[in-house]
């Protein structure tokens, strides 16, 4: 570690027996090693060596300076050799020096030294360990301990680097995923592999503070000491190492920013788009409903209900619409952030802010046309209001009043009066209607709005011929003359009525006499709206009148099962479209897919049945068709036998409704269920609205009948007596149905057997002819009970079992035991000795069945059906 007077590095080579064994490498290395360690500045002054040989031969001093000549790898200064101290040795190497000059010839001068203080004139005693008379503080152990913990920090030093390099260059070449899912373990990888390099800079550090701590502890510890030039080149070579990692740490950490920065982009942009996904699919879900809101109604309480309806759809589309707002917001915000993929955020953006804009557009313009379409019957439903209460008044005028001048003169003035108030209340432009509302007249529309204005100008086209009659009656009379009340409803709307009947009762009253038919007003009466009973106009004439109560009555109840009929569909209607959209469509949203359980995924159809084709017929089918015959209440039964067919649509969603019920006990406590109940703010759960169907189906027969009760004498009559049968029929459909579906044990497809047409259970006993002997039963007097169901191909013979359970689960089922093919078959209609028994007989009476139903009436109803199909059977084989 010392130095010569010009700042040049001294080697010492001490004295060492076993030199010329050294071997040639590893004596290269060293001498490598050593000279690699001073800076370049001063390994490039030269070095100065010191050749300890005082305990030596001067054939071994001669052998280490020319293996030193010949091995030094540096620039030398000066060589100072310490010759042999003994006598014999001493004279030698004089003499032989001065001999082998020219072979010991070197580039710099070799000085033969007899004493160490012949030494200090030439290298300062500071500068010389203690073995050669000088003051350096020199510990070879200790000097190797140093240089190895500082060789061993500086290849970590470029270990690390290296490291830091290679991880740096695999995070550049790293492609982003496409997903969050690996996104987001791609950035948490990184992150954990950033932590551990970052631990390993901070050991690496570490070490080489403790390395630099341990050069500078003499002063540290003694401000006065002064390090030597080998301790201060250790101490620049330590803070050198240290300087350089935490240059490649701060390179490092910059790259890693910015490369976390586009990992974390990288992540927001793929639950963006995620994100992106789901509320587009949400979107979509809201504009196909939205598209379903093209109805402009039929009467204001339809549009009030259409307007409902497209509140509260707007309502819960709120939530999908927030969300889509707020993703665009978050969206904008990537933006601003100049995030990496602006050119794929903006579009989404774009596309998310205008699908809320064109929704909030779109609702309004919808909102418009309702509100314009319920303004629109508001005036027809006036027009219609006054037309009837203007028919009242003409019809409940007194006759017999009216033959008096007075009489006559006071019912003018009635008309009169009541004309002057349909300034505020007719239709006076027909073309100004069309002009105003062209953009919701649709067809149907527009010929309600000519019917009500030909229904007005009949009316006071009545009106005229009253006053004119009326007139004719207030003046000075030469003869009595009866004047008649018109049949008011038979000139616009009675269905009870023929065009040939109205002109003769309008005849009748050209001509002041009473017709024929003069009794056909009071039918009339009944298709008159009973809202019309409040008015003044008809207050004030059934003071006056002398129509009997009775018709008033009748007429009431008509219009009240109509309208019972009419708001009950539209309730039913609302309901299902509340349980479709919220509990059905919302399995199938990509925002509530969290709530769902594995298990109930994909059951969708299973809990739901046909609940949709049931929404569909009655939204668009049946309902409209049903407030066509407001003012017709008597010609409903049309309605119904119209659409019959469709209600064949009930016996396939009873028939699931066993399954449906059994999978809602099963996941009936599902999150899913109650966020979706909270939402609609039911009280009652999902099981009680998909009961519903089943409810409505079996109310229908109920309404028929009371509309049948009080329209028996009505033109309608026979259609509601026949839709009632065809109803009836349905639900005795469904009701076989659900039996038939818990049959158990029949190996064939039992739909091959045609249409179920009856179904019952009964006492069995059978007679069974083997060869020529016949057997009969063991127990003859205890009867089997079965339960048979009759098909057209064939009958079977079950066995009833009654279940365990709650709900349909408790429902029985039927084990399979034998059947019938009705190719083979026979029947005995009468048993002797019991009216309830008949005989089923197969292959000429070799098993002959005595059947004994409940009642006659059931036995009957059985043969009946039974002949039915042999006929045809016989029928289809001519």
């Amino acid at each position: 570690g010392g130095r010569g007077r010009n700042g040049c590095p001294v080697i010492t080579f001490p004295d060492y027996p076993a030199f010329g064994e050294i071997p040639e490498k590893e004596f290269q290395n060293v001498l490598t090693y050593l000279t690699s360690i001073p800076s370049l500045r001063d390994a490039g002054i030269g070095f100065i060596l010191v050749i300890d040989r005082r305990q030596d031969k001067w054939t071994s001093v001669k052998a280490s300076i020319l293996r030193i000549a010949a091995s030094f790898p540096g620039n030398l200064q000066l060589v100072l050799v310490l010759r042999p101290t003994g006598f014999f040795h001493r004279a030698l190497s004089d003499i032989t020096f001065q001999l082998n000059k020219d072979e010991l010839k070197m580039k710099v001068p070799i000085i033969m030294l007899g004493s160490v203080s012949e030494l200090q004139g030439h290298i300062d005693k500071t500068q010389l360990t203690e073995d050669l008379g000088g003051t350096l503080d020199y510990c070879h152990n200790r000097w190797l301990s140093r240089r190895t913990a500082i060789e061993s920090f500086a290849q970590k030093v470029k270990q690390t680097a290296h490291i830091l390099q290679s991880f740096g260059t695999e995070l550049a070449e790293t492609e982003l995923p496409n997903d969050v899912q690996s996104t987001s373990s791609l950035l948490a990888t990184h992150t954990e592999k950033k932590d551990k390099m970052k631990e390993d800079i901070r050991l690496a550090v570490e070490q080489g503070d403790d390395i630099l701590g341990s050069i500078t502890k003499p002063v540290t510890e003694n401000p006065e000491y002064k390090l030597n030039q080998d301790q201060l080149d250790n101490q620049t070579t330590v803070e050198r190492l240290l300087a350089q990692l935490h240059e490649t740490e701060t390179a490092f950490d910059d790259f890693w920013v910015k490369h976390q920065q586009k990992l974390e982009q990288c992540l927001h942009l793929r639950n963006f788009e995620q994100n992106f996904r789901e509320v587009k699919a949400a979107l979509d879900i809201v504009y196909e409903r939205l598209s379903a809101f093209t109805d402009v109604g039929n009467s204001c309480s339809h549009v009030e209900h259409i307007l409902k309806d497209l509140t509260n759809f707007e309502e819960k589309s709120c939530e999908t619409i927030a969300k889509a707002r707020m993703l665009a917001s978050e969206g904008d915000a990537f933006i601003q952030s100049n995030h990496y993929a602006v050119d794929s955020i903006i579009p989404k953006c774009s596309e998310l802010h205008h699908l809320c804009d064109a929704f909030t557009t779109e609702i309004e313009r919808r909102r418009n046309l309702l509100n314009k379409s319920l303004e629109l019957h508001g005036l027809l439903e006036k027009s219609m209001k006054w037309c009837d209460e203007g028919i009242y008044l003409l019809a409940l005028q007194p006759v017999d009043k009216c033959q008096s001048q007075d009489g006559a003169e006071s019912a003018l003035q009635e008309i009169e009066k009541f004309l002057d108030t349909g300034a505020g209340n007719k239709i006076k432009e027909l073309s100004k209607i069309y002009r105003e509302y062209a953009h919701i007249l649709n067809e149907d529309l527009k010929e309600h709005v000519q019917k009500v204005f030909q229904k007005q100008e009949s009316m006071e086209e009545m009106f005229q011929k009253r006053q004119v009659s009326l007139k004719k009656l207030a003046a000075k009379q030469t003869r009595p003359v009866q004047p008649v009340a018109p049949r008011p409803e038979a000139f616009v709307k009675s269905p009870c009525s023929s065009p040939e009947v109205q002109q003769e009762a309008m005849q009748g009253e050209r001509q002041g006499h009473v017709t024929s038919r003069d009794n056909s007003w009071r039918k009339g009466l009944v298709q008159v709206g009973t809202e019309s009973t409040t008015s003044p106009f008809f207050q004030q004439a059934r003071i006056r009148s002398a129509v009997p109560v009775e018709v008033v009555r009748v007429n009431f109840c008509v219009k009240h099962v109509i309208n019972e009929l009419i708001e009950t569909e539209r309730a039913y209607v609302e309901e299902l479209l509340c349980v479709l959209e919220g509990y059905a469509a919302e399995m199938d949203n990509p925002l509530m897919a969290h709530l769902i359980s594995p298990e109930l995924q994909n059951k969708k159809d299973i809990l739901f049945g046909n609940m949709e084709e049931i929404y569909h017929f009655h939204n668009r089918i049946f309902l409209r068709e049903l407030e066509n015959y407001v003012e017709y209440p008597e010609l409903v039964g049309r309605c119904f036998l119209d659409q019959m067919e469709d209600f064949q649509i009930y016996e396939k969603y009873c028939q699931n409704k066993p399954r449906s019920e059994s999978l809602w006990r099963q996941f009936s406590d599902c999150v899913f269920f109650q966020e979706c109940q909270r939402k609609l703010d039911h009280k009652l759960s999902l099981d009680s609205y998909l009961l519903k169907p089943v409810q409505r189906i079996t109310k229908y027969q109920l309404l028929l009948k009371e509309m049948l009760k009080y329209s028996k004498n009505c033109e309608g009559a026979e259609d509601l007596q026949e839709a009632l049968t065809s109803i009836l029929g349905i639900l005795k459909a469904v009701n076989d149905s659900m039996h038939q579906i818990a049959i158990t044990g029949y190996d064939g497809n039992l739909n091959e057997l045609g249409k179920l047409l009856m179904q019952g259970s009964f006492n069995v006993w059978t007679d069974h002819k083997k060869g020529h002997s016949k057997v009969k039963d063991l127990a003859r007097f205890k009867p089997m009970q079965r339960h048979l169901f009759l098909h057209e191909k064939a009958v079977l013979f079950c066995k009833k079992r009654e279940e365990n359970g709650e709900g349909y689960e408790k429902a029985p089922s039927y084990s399979y035991k034998h059947s019938l093919n009705m190719a083979a078959v026979g029947i005995t209609e009468n048993v002797k000795g019991d009216a309830k028994k008949f005989e089923i007989w197969y292959n000429a009476r070799e098993e002959v069945y005595i059947i004994q139903a409940p009642t006659p009436e059931v036995k009957a109803t059985w043969v009946n059906e039974i002949r039915k199909v042999l006929t045809s059977q016989l029928q289809a084989c001519r």
